[in-house]
C-alpha cells in the first residue's frame, strides 16, 4: 500500500515539474526582430540604433511623417540610440519611407489559437 502511494506521489510530481514545459510547447517562437525591417541601405543601421531598446513592432507599427521621424530620431538620440550625425538624414528618409503615413495599416501577425478563434466566431471551417 505504501509503495502505491509512494509511486503515486512521484508520478504525480513527474506530471507538475514537467507542465511548465508543456505550455511553452505551445507558444509560437518569436520573430527575429531583423525580419521585420524592411530592405534598404539603412536598415542595418536601424537595427542597431532602434531594434537595441525597441522590438521591431515599435516601429513597423508607426506612420509618421518625415518631420515627424526627424524629431523621434532626434529624441532617441538624446536618450543613447547611437545614430552617428552622418547617418541621421538617412535613417530618417529610410524610416518615413517605409513607415510614412502612406503606408497600409500595420496589421500584427496572429498566433494560430488567435486564427482558429476568429474563423470560428466568423463561421469560417478552421484548417
Amino acid at each position: 500500500m505504501l509503495r502505491k502511494m509512494f509511486l503515486a506521489a512521484a508520478a504525480i510530481g513527474v506530471i507538475a515539474a514537467t507542465m511548465p514545459f508543456w505550455a511553452l510547447s505551445d507558444k509560437p517562437s518569436p520573430a527575429k526582430v531583423t525580419e521585420d525591417l524592411p530592405a534598404g541601405a539603412m536598415q542595418a543601421k536601424a537595427t542597431t540604433a532602434c531594434l537595441e531598446c525597441h522590438e521591431a513592432r515599435i516601429i513597423l507599427q508607426q506612420r509618421l511623417s518625415k518631420a515627424t521621424w526627424a524629431k523621434e530620431v532626434d529624441k532617441m538620440m538624446k536618450w543613447g540610440a547611437v545614430v552617428d550625425g552622418s547617418d541621421r538624414d538617412a535613417l530618417i528618409d529610410y524610416l518615413s519611407v517605409n513607415f510614412g503615413p502612406g503606408q497600409a495599416a500595420y496589421e500584427a501577425p496572429r498566433t494560430a489559437a488567435v486564427r482558429n478563434r476568429s474563423e470560428k466566431s466568423a463561421g469560417k471551417p478552421s484548417k
